[in-house]
């Protein structure tokens, strides 16, 4: 039994922290289980923010080509390599293809390289299974039409994209590939028409939206599940959706009491005890490190159990607010 601290609260018996820091692909290649997530993060804050992450440890980032970024973001991965601060063969860098190029995945892919300045991806992810109308390579804009809802092109199939995805791994341009936001069923169809299987799928997961279903199917099909939003959006969600997040949970603070550690590494490290990667988006420095501290603890089954308990459905990140369509429906 774990011994009982002063005030009242039990303290979890030493464990050994030989606890696993990357999952094994389906591609071959080995994705760090904690990465850091890029979006909302521009100019100055962009180089700070990277650094301080490399110097902590990370060495798994998260970009887009939607986040509008990938320059800055280029231009700090070149400083940090000649800087040595690490070399380019040690970290795993993702980044995707915007709604509006699946009928452009080659060019995107080429300009998302040019911009980062970089020769590979370690993964190309398919952002949206919603192709929309082109509006130029790398424009990224998401088209509403006369009646304010989405312009879906409905001439772009999702197989077309992924064999232009797949094309991608032939031409040593990526070194795996995914999808994101897919939702079972269109999971399984990937499945069905793939050559080369996803390697991920990118979800929003977190304890209040659990998505067992998805997850159970995607790992028994040797699919790497990354978890988009795994504290439930916090501050950016709430700004952006009106949403809540999972880190004001009673029974998370509970926990969180329990171990010694924060709300949010009582989460992620939830996460990660269901063979899940999570990639939490943080500008500040101390939650940086905070988010990187979950190697040394481990979740007691009992605890893990609870948590289960208090999925609750709730999709935090909800592009229906800009689209004027649920593409989840």
């Amino acid at each position: 039994m774990a011994p009982t601290h002063g005030n009242g609260f039990q303290v979890p018996s030493p464990l050994i922290p030989n606890l696993p820091k990357d999952i094994a692909l389906n591609s071959g290649f080995a994705m760090p289980v904690i990465g850091l997530g890029l979006f909302r993060v521009h100019g100055e804050d962009v180089r700070d923010l990277l650094f301080h992450a490399i110097k902590v440890g990370y060495r798994h980032f998260d970009c887009a080509a939607k986040y509008k970024n990938e320059v800055e973001v280029g231009e700090a991965f070149v400083e940090a390599f000649r800087l040595g601060l690490v070399c380019r063969d040690q970290l795993f860098i993702t980044t995707k293809v915007w709604n509006s190029d699946h009928g452009h995945v080659i060019e995107a892919c080429k300009d998302s390289l040019k911009k980062l300045q970089l020769d590979y991806l370690d993964l190309y992810l398919v952002h949206f299974p919603v192709p929309t109308k082109h509006t130029g390579v790398g424009a990224m804009a998401s088209v509403i039409d006369k009646d304010g809802v989405l312009d879906i092109d409905t001439t772009v199939s999702l197989e077309s994209t992924w064999r232009s995805m797949e094309k991608l791994v032939s031409m040593g341009l990526v070194r795996s590939i995914g999808i994101s936001n897919y939702s079972l069923l269109l999971t399984r169809d990937c499945l069905a028409y793939s050559k080369i299987k996803p390697a991920v799928n990118q979800i929003e997961l977190h304890p209040y939206f659990q998505r067992e279903s998805l997850v159970k199917f995607c790992q028994k099909h040797n699919i790497c599940v990354t978890a988009h939003t795994p504290l439930g959006g916090s501050t950016a969600n709430t700004e952006m959706f009106g949403s809540v997040s999972c880190l004001d949970d009673s029974t998370l603070k509970g926990l969180a009491k329990k171990y010694r550690k924060t709300v949010a590494q009582i989460t992620l490290r939830w996460g990660i005890q269901r063979n899940t990667v999570t990639i939490p988006k943080t500008s500040k420095p101390e939650r940086l490190e905070e988010n990187f501290q979950v190697f040394d603890f481990e979740l007691e089954e009992e605890d893990m159990k609870l948590i289960r308990n208090l999925d609750r459905n709730y999709r935090t990140n909800q592009p229906v607010k800009f689209w004027g369509v649920n593409i989840y429906e």
